[in-house]
């Protein structure tokens, strides 16, 4: 087995101390330096200069929750630090401590067999940040209004079985008007509707009858409805800051844009998860096997087993799929996913027809990014080609086969007139 790095050091980071371990390979065995620092910024600082006085540049450690990152933080700077998947260096159970753990995945990366996981710079860690709480303020969003249309539910209000939105203008003045009121006049209901709704007055009425809630019921109500426009509130913020840190990535969203199915909300998450620098993952098939587009690959005595997908790509993969869903649907702008959708889906499925589609964009994204040309793939014409063109490669076609054929004798020449093919 190849030797990677001569100096090297394994680092096992616990919450308020780390064990680091320096291995200098020589030509008979390796020499083990062991030392015990705190996660404290002084002690981040000493162990960065126990480490450069050893002449020590490449670190390994675990990616044990968010306790990596103080560490990564004082080192990215000078050193070159690896963070590990646990499930590439974890020990074997019964027999390990800290010391031995720290030892075990120093003689792992010196030997090179650990891989690295991608850490993005920091504008885009910060970025990254942002939209994972935007994504958990949405999905917070919609738990609270679900309780909301919940508690009108079970006090025999059945208003969301007559209208299409229980957070339109008229659904919403009619709850306001049901929250301030002791008794129900459903007259008064009907006289909130709006537009099309008016036509459905007596299955509003019918809706409003037996409505019955309690003041401690309104209140709490109340506070839910307090709670969904104050996360509303949030999510304008948080928006307002997103703006600020993707200024400088415009060219890259407007970019990504041109890929049907793509929004810019989609397009910013994707540069989130990613970043703008392609050289990073090395090729479109690291990147996809990163997010957990790719089929896994476990086979034993010539019998394939279980070949789905990995759970990488927690926040990547939704955003991939979403953005699949919208591209097959996206008929009339292009059917160029829609094709290949379908035609997967025939064979494989719906479920793995999308993430075969998610796969495709992404891949598409590598090279896009990486060349800083617009979504236009090759066979692009074949699924989605102008009518013009149609008839122009008919009329080809047409002419090379009658070619064929009076060269073969089967047809006298001039029997087919040419022009009258082109017209």
């Amino acid at each position: 087995m190849k030797l990677t790095y001569k100096v090297c050091c394994g680092v096992d980071v616990h919450k308020t101390f780390l064990v680091a371990t320096i291995i200098t390979s020589s030509f008979v065995l390796p020499q083990y330096q062991q030392k015990r620092f705190s996660t404290f910024y002084r002690g981040l600082l000493a162990f960065k200069q126990w480490l450069l006085d050893n002449d020590c540049k490449d670190v390994c450690m675990e990616s044990t929750g968010k306790y990596w990152v103080p560490v990564w933080n004082v080192l990215e700077d000078s050193i070159h630090v690896v963070i590990a998947n646990p499930k590439w260096v974890s020990a074997v159970k019964g027999n390990k401590d800290d010391k031995k753990d720290s030892k075990w995945i120093g003689d792992l990366f010196r030997m090179g067999l650990v891989p690295g996981s991608y850490i993005p710079p920091k504008d885009i860690r910060i970025l990254r940040e942002c939209t994972r709480y935007r994504s958990k303020l949405v999905s917070m969003h919609s738990s609270e209004k679900n309780r909301f249309q919940n508690a009108f539910t079970v006090c025999n209000l059945t208003l969301d079985a007559v209208v299409s939105d229980m957070f339109g203008k008229s659904s919403t003045d009619i709850l306001n008007y049901l929250l301030d009121t002791d008794t129900v006049d459903p007259d008064h209901c009907v006289s909130l509707l709006r537009r099309s709704l008016k036509k459905k007055a007596s299955d509003v009425v019918e809706a409003v009858n037996g409505f019955n809630m309690t003041a401690e019921q309104k209140e709490r109500v109340r506070i839910v409805q307090g709670h969904f426009a104050d996360i509303d509130n949030r999510i304008s913020q948080i928006d307002q800051i997103i703006a600020k840190l993707t200024a400088e990535y415009e060219g890259t969203i407007s970019l990504l844009c041109t890929i049907p199915g793509i929004d810019r909300r989609l397009a910013i998450t994707i540069i989130s998860e990613i970043g703008t620098d392609m050289t990073e993952f090395g090729s479109s098939k690291r990147l996809c096997r990163w997010a957990g587009l790719t089929p896994g690959n476990n086979e034993s005595a010539g019998k394939k087993k279980s070949v789905r997908v990995s759970r990488a790509g927690v926040y990547l993969k939704p955003a991939l799929v979403e953005a699949a869903h919208a591209a097959v649907k996206a008929t009339q702008k292009c059917p160029y996913f829609r094709i290949k959708y379908e035609r997967i889906m025939k064979r494989r499925g719906k479920k793995r027809a999308t993430i075969a589609i998610a796969r495709m964009i992404l891949t598409a994204i590598y090279a896009m990014v990486s060349t800083g040309e617009t979504f236009n793939p090759c066979d692009l014409q074949k699924y989605d080609m102008p009518e013009e063109l149609k008839k122009k490669q008919t009329v080809s076609a047409a002419k090379e086969a009658v070619k064929l054929l009076v060269s073969l004798g089967l047809v006298p020449e001039g029997s087919i007139s040419l022009e009258a093919l082109a017209s």
